[in-house]
């Protein structure tokens, strides 16, 4: 079969995890079957890419059903609440990790234009078209450290439907020339529909109390989290560390008794200097900064405001600080790391199966799904030969180019063991065999690679079997034989050329 057990290193990664589960709270270790089934949707999201169990019965030629898949991941007693905690405490104890900066930032995953059972999926503007879709909005925490980056919290945030629906009345009314006393009055926030920053602090709070050894060196947000409120809180909650946000061009800062904005200040007052800094990893950049200790309107308080601009940015963007202590290149530096987040978001969305073809229902669909794909996250940092090259102070895998190498060790492994995998036929062997009887012998007794057209030079066959290439090829999917991580696509026409051209000469 295609997937007979787990590989080698998500086996290693759940027995740890178990282990793990089994010293946080006596008794809630996975069972056998819980353990084998998880095994089997990891080494399937490695596989497949997705979290879709009608492609993992596939990959398990139909050993493990729909049906059944579904029901363990629906029914059955897993502590999904302490998964995702314990994997952490995993991943910071084999890397000795004792502090690091926390990051939030949130990624929107567009969904079907007609969506009824999807967890909290609401109207989103579409980036790439400038029209609306349908989407879901994953607020995440990671812990980025010296080393990793680590996914260590999320939740779903939906705008709360009364209220959007009050204020796209507000606005038709107020441009009719409604005066604002006859208007309704705005309603109050259902507490279903926390805003972001309330996301963001009730997820800092769970990391403080899950990992309260951790020492919190700073947190970063974006502009959207640069308000008053949330920086003081951010900043209590985490024991004094340092907050860094943004601020937006046009918020006023107070300077000589004046108000300015901080766009003007910068730009005539207090102008920038080049300077080089170190970004993690040891490379020098390039960024001009300047930067001052100042009143911000909107706090009623001084803030350490920086403006930086990157080598290439003809614009300034301009940081946020709550403590005043720290130097002005410090800060910087601590923002600098932000930008992994969007590394880790890049990786995810292409590599780690959530939300390609993932369509579990409800909130506990959606949720799970996605503790799933970050467990498989974890699980590649765990991967013996990423953990080699982080301890040898080299530049981590990428998670797409571990995948890859992992699809084809599993291969590899498979092909020379003897194990089932080259001796029970796939449903492409299977429909490629049959192709192959419907030919006729002579075009059959041709090498393989006589067959195949130029432009599927350099692609890798499926045990040098030309016909499972095609139908990979007829398919558009992934060769799910050869594991490689190739996409073959092409018209169907064109495949029906192919054969046309290798017809027998009578």
């Amino acid at each position: 079969m295609l997937m007979n057990a787990p590989a080698t290193f998500i086996q290693s990664y759940i027995d740890d995890l178990n282990d793990a589960l089994n010293q946080l709270k006596p008794g809630a270790a996975l069972t056998r079957i819980q353990a084998a089934w998880l095994g089997t949707c990891l080494t399937c999201i490695l596989l497949m890419n997705s979290v879709c169990w009608a492609k993992f019965e596939r990959a398990s030629l139909g050993d493990c059903k729909v049906a059944a898949l579904s029901w363990v991941f629906r029914k059955a007693s897993i502590p999904w609440d302490c998964l995702l905690r314990v994997s952490v405490v995993l991943i910071l104890k084999r890397y000795g990790i004792t502090e690091g900066v926390l990051a939030f930032d949130e990624s929107d995953r567009a969904r079907s234009k007609s969506t009824k059972r999807i967890y909290k999926v609401y109207k989103q503007k579409h980036k790439g078209s400038g029209g609306y879709v349908n989407g879901q909005t994953i607020v995440l925490l990671l812990l980025v450290t010296s080393s990793i980056t680590v996914p260590v919290g999320f939740f779903f945030y939906m705008p709360d439907p009364a209220l959007k629906q009050w204020d796209k009345e507000d606005k038709r009314l107020k441009k009719s020339g409604i005066a604002k006393k006859d208007r309704p009055i705005k309603p109050e926030r259902d507490s279903a529909y926390p805003t972001k920053t309330e996301i963001a602090l009730g997820l800092l709070k769970e990391f403080k109390v899950a990992h309260s050894l951790i020492k919190i060196k700073g947190v970063l947000a974006d502009a959207l989290y640069g308000e008053k409120a949330f920086m003081d809180e951010a900043a209590k909650e985490s024991g004094g560390s340092q907050v860094i946000s943004q601020l937006r061009k046009n918020q006023n800062i107070e300077y000589r008794g004046r108000i300015r904005s901080v766009e003007s200040y910068f730009n005539s007052i207090n102008k920038g200097i080049d300077q080089i800094i170190r970004v993690r990893g040891g490379k020098e950049i390039k960024v001009t900064v300047s930067s001052a200790r100042l009143k911000v309107s909107s706090h009623s308080k001084k803030r350490f405001v920086i403006a930086l601009k990157y080598d290439g940015e003809n614009d300034y963007r301009y940081l946020v600080a709550t403590d005043l202590t720290w130097r002005t290149q410090d800060i910087i530096q601590a923002y600098t790391l932000r930008w992994l987040i969007e590394v880790f978001f890049e990786d995810w969305k292409l590599y780690e199966g959530w939300g390609r073809e993932a369509k579990q229902l409800d909130e506990e669909g959606s949720s799970r799904g996605l503790i799933l794909s970050l467990l498989f996250d974890h699980c590649l940092l765990l991967h013996p030969e990423q953990i080699a090259r982080i301890e040898s102070k080299l530049p981590a895998y990428t998670l797409g180019s571990l995948q890859r190498k992992s699809q084809q060790a599993r291969h590899a492994t498979s092909r020379n063991s003897g194990t089932p995998v080259a001796i029970i036929r796939s449903p492409t062997q299977r429909m490629g065999d049959a192709l192959n009887a419907l030919r006729p012998q002579r075009l059959r007794t041709k090498a393989a690679s006589s067959l195949l057209p130029h432009w599927l030079d350099g692609y890798s066959e499926c045990n040098s079997c030309s016909s499972r290439v095609l139908l990979a090829h007829v398919e558009s999917v992934n060769c799910p034989v050869a594991f490689q991580g190739l996409k073959i696509t092409t018209s169907l026409s064109s495949v029906s050329m192919i054969f046309h051209q290798c017809s027998p000469i009578n």
